[in-house]
């Protein structure tokens, strides 16, 4: 395989790749909080303990993945441009 044709090819696999994963899985976990949904504080004895909840997620733990966004948006503009 030559060069150049490796170099076009994998940024295809990797978009196709990351496409089928938001298809599969639209949402993913909150950066801010990890997943978790609020933030860990510890207590003045060193325990880990509930904080307050994330704003970033509305407390879910989940977020939309930017190429489910860009899907939603496209089907978006494309059903209204339609009716």
């Amino acid at each position: 395989m030559t060069p150049a044709l490796l170099a076009s090819a994998l940024p295809l696999f990797v978009t196709l790749g990351y496409s089928g994963l938001c298809a599969a899985s639209p949402f993913g976990n909150c950066r801010k909080c990890r997943g978790w949904g609020f933030a860990i504080k510890t207590d003045r004895k060193g325990r880990a303990k509930r904080g307050k909840d994330c704003r970033r997620c509305k407390a879910t733990g989940k977020r939309i993945r930017v190429g489910r966004h860009l899907y939603n948006v496209a089907a978006r503009l494309h059903r209204d441009g339609t009716r």
